[in-house]
């Protein structure tokens, strides 16, 4: 099976002449007219980006979603190549009606007629990994009805081997490969699709969520019906709302969209700096906007987390760039272990200066958030700092909240927008604030400490 996939691999990048993209390094520079000669029929007409995208779709669900991360690195991709794996689209034919009934019938051990009052056959929407049908439950409460594609788990397990595989070809080959550390970008990936291909763990994300933001004026989750869920199939509520696209469709509902492109910013950082726990797949397809004007989250299986040193070190670097201290900058890149800490800083400091200035030139609503970084990751390689996977899908969002943001409102000053979070934060953690926060921490930890010392010295005495 896994022979037959990498055959089709294969045969799909000479058809689109993929080969193109390794046969111009030095030490396999001699096959690439042997090549050409054997594959003369072919024709590479288009342009590479767009032969890789169009490789990327006909090779199925994990390369198009790979394809999307991909298009997130902007530092280590051409321009031309990343532009054009932004366009991929994460959707794919519908699976067919019975083997929808038959997975249910099989995950609740009964015919699908006497688990819900209703069950739509035709799906409304279809993706890589599962299908959403509408359905009411036995009371009448309208859901959506979530069902993993059938066999995809062993197709992506085969792609993901293959994936690795290149990874090891892309550190052999490149002299900057290891540094980009392609085997964690890989694992990273293959993390969150691991949720993804487990509904329980989508539902307890979108649970996790809902309880985050409880009776918010600004972000509705529904509700996870956990009786109806499986690995297999996750039951929703059903969310009614307009999507976000439809801009002119929201302006006639009278929704302020300023306002609404603010609250995106707001929830984002407040998910990322509050709970470190973020949606990490904002894109249109998976936002609604409700009557009232809030935003309705959609498909939870991939979230991103991070880690108290990660929001710390994104809080700093971020009000440094505001305050445009680049020393502080550099200095951040080095104590958090992600520049060699025998980087000069004022060499460091000087290149970040080099990025930023021109940028910041203009007024604070033409400066993209993403474009910063993405300077600065660019920058980054020359002073030999390591890609830190686990930002890759905060990067990601980011530029998509950003993009999102200003398709709603072209004056939308993200900059502006973020500052209050991070400066609150940033007091929360280092201010009186968190040293109240630490103190009820550390004062939580002694008792327990001196409640375990008591039981201890409780055994001791009827021991002797």
């Amino acid at each position: 099976m896994l022979l037959l996939r990498l055959l089709k691999i294969f045969g799909v990048s000479i058809r689109y002449g993929l080969d193109e993209f390794y046969l111009g390094h030095e030490r396999v520079a001699g096959l690439r007219a042997l090549i050409g000669a054997v594959f003369f029929w072919r024709s590479l007409a288009e342009p590479r980006a767009v032969r890789l995208r169009r490789a990327l779709e006909a090779l199925g669900p994990i390369f198009v979603k790979f394809g999307q991360v991909l298009s997130t690195r902007r530092d280590l991709l051409p321009p031309d190549i990343a532009d054009e794996l932004a366009k991929l689209q994460d959707q794919v034919p519908p699976f067919p009606a019975e083997q929808v009934t038959a997975i249910l019938n099989r995950v609740y051990g009964r015919p699908v007629e006497q688990v819900f009052r209703e069950f739509e056959r035709e799906p409304v929407a279809s993706a890589s990994v599962a299908q959403v049908h509408l359905a009411r439950l036995p009371d009448g409460t309208e859901v959506a009805v979530k069902v993993l594609r059938p066999g995809i788990a062993a197709v992506i397990a085969g792609d993901l081997a293959l994936l690795h595989a290149g990874a090891t070809l892309i550190e052999w080959l490149w002299a900057d490969g290891r540094r980009l550390r392609p085997h964690e970008v890989v694992g990273e990936f293959a993390k969150h699709l691991e949720v993804e291909l487990d509904l329980l763990r989508e539902a307890s994300n979108a649970s996790q969520l809902r309880r985050n933001f409880p009776d918010s004026p600004l972000l509705i989750v529904p509700e996870i019906h956990w009786d109806y869920c499986s690995s297999e199939v996750m039951v929703m509520q059903r969310m009614r709302g307009t999507p976000i696209s439809q801009v002119g469709e929201l302006r006639a509902q009278g929704i302020d969209i300023p306002r609404l492109s603010r609250a995106g910013v707001e929830i984002f950082f407040t998910q990322v700096f509050r709970d470190g726990f973020f949606h990490a797949d904002m894109h249109p397809g998976n936002i609604l906007v409700a009557p009232d004007g809030r935003y309705i989250a959609l498909d939870f299986g991939i979230m991103g987390t991070l880690t108290e040193i990660d929001k710390n070190y994104l809080a700093q670097n971020f009000l440094a760039f505001f305050r445009r201290d680049y020393r502080r900058v550099a200095e951040a890149h080095i104590e958090s272990g992600w520049a060699p800490k025998d980087t000069r800083v004022d060499d460091f400091e000087a290149a970040i200066r080099a990025v930023c200035e021109p940028i910041f030139a203009k007024p604070l609503k033409e400066i993209s958030f993403g474009r910063v970084l993405l300077r600065l990751f660019q920058t980054s390689r020359r002073f030999n700092i390591e890609v830190q996977p686990q930002l890759v899908l905060l990067q990601k969002t980011l530029l998509n909240i950003e993009g999102l943001g200003r398709e709603l409102d072209p004056d939308l000053d993200l900059w502006q927008t973020a500052k209050p979070f991070l400066e609150r934060w940033m007091a929360e953690q280092v201010g009186w604030r968190g040293f109240i926060e630490r103190l009820r921490q550390e004062t939580r930890l002694l008792a327990v400490i001196a409640g375990l010392l008591a039981l201890v010295a409780a055994l001791l005495i009827m021991l002797f």
